[in-house]
């Protein structure tokens, strides 16, 4: 990496060519300032992983000089990776008051909350981070608090503008700060990033406001129980749903953890307003009549664990959907999401439930900002230089396209992949060198120890199942004690393979019995030799390639 006193350095470390584990990084010299730091869900390619969040090497490479971390807003793929950040580098959090108290919920969790330096921001506030001085402007999205970046350094201004739309009416009266972004601009930009996930999408985004009736109607509606899931964090949603069920006379029950951590810091902080006795455990639904019972639960992008897709496979331990009651998706299918969200809808038919879903319904608008508005922040910020994030390259590429049509020079826009970077000099921006990104996968405690060749043997044990043979060898004679013994999983049903497992033990034990007799052989190569050897038969015979661990035991 060449020096960077002098220089700007502007990086992507995760949330360009994906939905999620947003995370970027501006470098001034020996000053890094990060911004946000999420995670996203595994795919059915990645069995076994819990989680996804951004790789932090070049981070740690240099944590002398990492001066903060800034929080645009509280959604999971913006700060759902700070706890796994947080043990592997203490470093101080500057956040709105709503996305502290849900940062803080997570910290908690993973007991790091004594140890780590949480400070309270609001639009107005000011840091001095180093050679980095960093002011914010309000915008609004689908949760309260969210808050755009703008870092001012000796070689330029940068601005982040995070997750946004332009809701001029919004639920929460929460107004994004027009003013104040068009002072910004005129103040002068030079690079701009700005988030692109309804980039292809023409128009506006419609306000939040106007899912609220479609909600009362929903319920009013419904002769039965009413289930409906919607995001955790949608703050503004929950309290249109609470609403609803005040006026329809429902008692209303939380399911799933993360809406009810959402729900209780939202109300201690003032930003949900929930009448007293109005919620009610799972248990306490027996003492009312279903038309009296509105359930909100998690959820809504088909989540085989949440609490929607088990109750929609009368798995849930507590609940159940019955014919005729109403099941509400309040959520458009994040991409990826699309098989796992229709196979809950198709289950809950089968229940017989009334379910309402789509986005013609008027139960969702999305929290992110349309072309027009894409375009509005780009007027209005008039930056030099711009990246487009948070999106697939699709969406990157047509922001990129918004950009051009608004005077953005097109040799002026980078399009980036994550771990690249654009370094500002002397009023010129240009690519920089690459530095390491990519994703860290966590798998229980374990944080980025799972790599390629374990997914590839969880992959292998997937498809095609285990073979174990276990063999007791004299070590000085070299003679067969007991064995092969023939364990298998995943690989064929054993009771109705019988000829198969006996033409197995026959060629294993003939296989040992030959190798033996060579003196030289080590018992490693014993082994890999068993391998080569079961597994060309195996394929031979079934067309599958199980895994197959010989165990030479010595004795």
């Amino acid at each position: 990496m060449r020096r960077t006193k002098g220089k700007l350095i502007v990086s992507a470390l995760g949330g360009v060519h994906e939905i999620g584990k947003n995370m970027y990084m501006v470098q001034y010299g020996e000053d890094i300032v990060l911004i946000d730091c999420g995670s996203k869900f595994p795919n059915e390619s990645l069995p076994g992983i819990d989680l996804i969040i951004p790789d932090v090497k070049y981070v740690l490479e240099n944590v002398q000089k990492v001066r903060a971390l800034l929080v645009t807003h509280g959604h999971e793929d913006h700060i759902g990776g700070i706890p796994y950040l947080l043990k592997q580098l203490n470093v101080p959090i500057y956040a709105s008051r709503l996305t502290l108290g849900l940062i803080e919920v997570k910290l908690v969790e993973h007991k790091l909350v004594e140890r780590t330096e949480l400070n309270r921001i609001e639009p107005h506030s000011r840091l001095s981070l180093g050679a980095i001085q960093v002011e914010f402007f309000q915008t609004n999205h689908s949760i309260p608090d969210c808050l755009g970046i703008v870092l001012r350094t000796p070689a330029g201004t940068v601005v982040h503008t995070g997750d946004f739309k332009f809701d001029l009416s919004p639920a929460n009266r929460q107004y994004p700060d027009l003013h104040r972004m068009a002072e910004i601009g005129k103040q002068g930009v030079t690079l701009l990033l700005s988030e692109s996930t309804n980039a292809e999408r023409p128009g506006f985004t419609p306000s939040e406001r106007v899912v609220g009736a479609h909600i009362l109607e929903a319920f009013q509606q419904a002769t039965q129980q009413v289930f409906i899931s919607t995001f955790a964090s949608n703050v503004n949603r929950v309290q249109q749903i609470v609403d609803a069920a005040v006026h329809t006379n429902r008692k209303l029950v939380l399911l799933g953890r993360s809406m009810v951590n959402v729900v209780q810091v939202a109300r201690q902080l003032g930003y949900l307003r929930v009448p007293d006795h109005l919620i009610i455990e799972p248990d306490e639904t027996e003492r009312y009549a279903p038309v009296q019972i509105a359930v909100l639960c998690t959820g809504s992008q088909g989540e085989p664990l949440a609490a929607l897709a088990r109750l929609a496979s009368s798995t849930h331990r507590q609940l159940d959907i019955l014919p005729g009651d109403t099941v509400i998706l309040a959520a458009n299918a994040i991409p990826g999401n699309t098989k796992n969200v229709s196979k809950v809808i198709d289950n809950l038919y089968m229940l017989g439930a009334k379910v309402i879903y789509g986005g013609d319904t008027g139960l969702h608008v999305s929290g992110h900002g349309c072309q027009e508005e894409l375009k509005l922040m780009l007027s209005l910020m008039q930056p030099e230089y711009f990246i487009p994030v948070h999106g697939e390259y699709r969406m990157l590429y047509r922001h990129k396209l918004l950009a051009e049509s608004v005077g953005v020079k097109p040799e002026h826009i980078f399009i980036l992949d994550n771990g690249e970077t654009v370094e500002l000099q002397e009023g010129r921006a240009q690519l920089g060198d690459h530095i390491p990104s990519g994703n860290t996968l966590v798998d229980g405690l374990g944080i980025g120890d799972v790599g390629s060749i374990v997914l590839r043997d969880r992959k292998q044990l997937a498809a095609d199942g285990i073979l174990i043979m276990i063999v007791t060898l004299s070590k000085d004679e070299r003679e067969v004690l007991s064995g092969p013994d023939i364990i298998t999983r995943g690989f064929v049903y054993v009771r109705d393979s019988q000829e198969l497992m006996r033409d197995i033990y026959a060629l294993a034990g003939e296989a040992v019995q030959s190798l033996l007799g060579e003196k030289s052989l080590s018992w490693s190569m014993m082994k890999q030799t068993l391998k080569e050897k079961l597994g060309h038969y195996l394929y031979r015979e079934t067309g599958r390639r199980p895994m197959i661990v010989p165990i030479i035991i010595e004795v």
